[in-house]
């Protein structure tokens, strides 16, 4: 039984936003015209989020590196983004002569369209989502791995060894880091009695996930960087190593495709941890909307700051820290978790903060000492 899960099954009917808002309009069924408006709330809001987001990385990246970043065009250089993608729309598309074109070609389109539909199950505020599904997470593991397909066929089907090696480093992290991230998960899921998203975040009503699991949100959030190469696991475009990666044989409008879905699973990856961890819309005054994105930019923050301090490391140390210490981890948590839901009465739940803290910091250091990170040279 899960300690929350009264909570969700009692709040779980008091959603502010009907399913079906905003009703039947021109005799059309409210399902519809909810599907419709969603739809284009969601295509529009990632796309200038991101182009807003990739603004504030540059000029953050600027402030860390004594530089100034983008400023020239537009005032502060805020139309920066616009440029640059009104620059690679009009490049021309270029398709190698030995590449195999059909694969080529829709490769973007499959690394695109399951990073987009991961956000139909994502609530911006209560009941604000495209589809409540009652198996909500579990749609979102599933489908962001059809992602790793498309990589994997741009990088095939470029006939470039370059391209391919990186595909391979793709496929590699995810297989590795997805089974820290799905166990991760487990432990909220645990809480929360629920797989749904909207009621997870209903579940954090008394207190967000990243106190009562902060060992399941640091090996969650570590894991996504890897699954979605940000640094410093940002390996598949280690361009001193392979060139700019596994789209290096595309231009043009499938060039920005990838480069959209790069940004657009950074942006996704901070809005599931802000569902999963910082109590998702919740929050006092402000409206439920403008709370979900303000968790989601700041936890995007650490990712720009993160870029801009760690150094690369290397593929095998890569591998490494996913099998030998987030993996390890993520099941003793896992298991400590479920004894605590078994153990712990719905009124005891404070008493998990501070010893899941302790736990944490315990964990880290012992397993820290224990583990080799595999530094020096490599002889190859």
């Amino acid at each position: 039984m899960a300690i929350f899960n009264l909570e969700v099954n009692n709040l779980g009917n008091q959603q502010t936003l009907p399913p079906d808002w905003p009703g039947e309009f021109l005799g059309i069924g409210g399902f519809w015209w909810h599907w419709l408006l969603f739809t284009v709330i969601i295509i529009a809001c990632v796309l200038i989020l991101v182009m807003v987001f990739i603004y504030i990385e540059r000029r953050g990246m600027g402030r860390m590196q004594s530089r100034l970043g983008p400023n020239r065009t537009g005032p502060f250089g805020t139309l920066q983004p616009v440029a640059d993608a009104i620059k690679v729309l009009l490049k021309e598309d270029i398709i190698p002569t030995n590449a195999d074109k059909i694969v080529h070609w829709l490769a973007p389109i499959v690394a695109f369209a399951p990073a987009l539909m991961i956000f139909a199950v994502v609530p911006f505020g209560d009941g604000a989502l495209l589809a409540d599904l009652n198996i909500g997470i579990l749609y979102v593991v599933a489908i962001s791995s059809i992602t790793t397909v498309g990589m994997f066929m741009a990088g095939w089907s470029s006939s470039n060894k370059y391209a391919l090696i990186s595909a391979m480093r793709v496929i590699a992290a995810v297989v590795s880091y997805e089974i820290p991230v799905l166990l991760s998960i487990a432990g909220v899921v645990l809480l929360a009695g629920s797989l749904s998203m909207n009621d997870i975040v209903l579940a954090q009503q008394n207190a967000p996930f990243i106190l009562l699991q902060p060992l399941a949100f640091l090996v969650f959030f570590i894991a996504s960087l890897a699954e979605i190469s940000r640094s410093p696991f940002d390996l598949l475009e280690a361009d001193q190593e392979i060139v700019a990666g596994f789209h290096i044989e595309y231009s043009g409008i499938k060039f920005a495709m990838f480069y959209l879905v790069e940004y657009g699973e950074a942006f996704l990856m901070s809005c599931l941890i802000t569902t999963l961890f910082l109590g998702g819309w919740r929050g006092p005054v402000l409206p439920e909307w403008l709370w979900f994105i303000a968790k989601a930019v700041i936890v995007w923050f650490v990712m720009i700051w993160i870029w801009a301090t760690l150094p690369r490391i290397r593929i095998d140390q890569m591998m490494a820290f996913a099998w030998k210490f987030l993996t390890p981890l993520a099941i003793i948590n896992l298991i400590i978790t479920a004894i605590q839901v078994l153990a712990l009465p719905e009124n005891m739940i404070w008493v998990m903060i501070p010893v899941n803290i302790a736990i944490t910091v315990i964990l880290i250091l012992l397993w820290s000492k224990s583990f080799k990170f595999g530094w020096g040279r490599v002889e190859v």
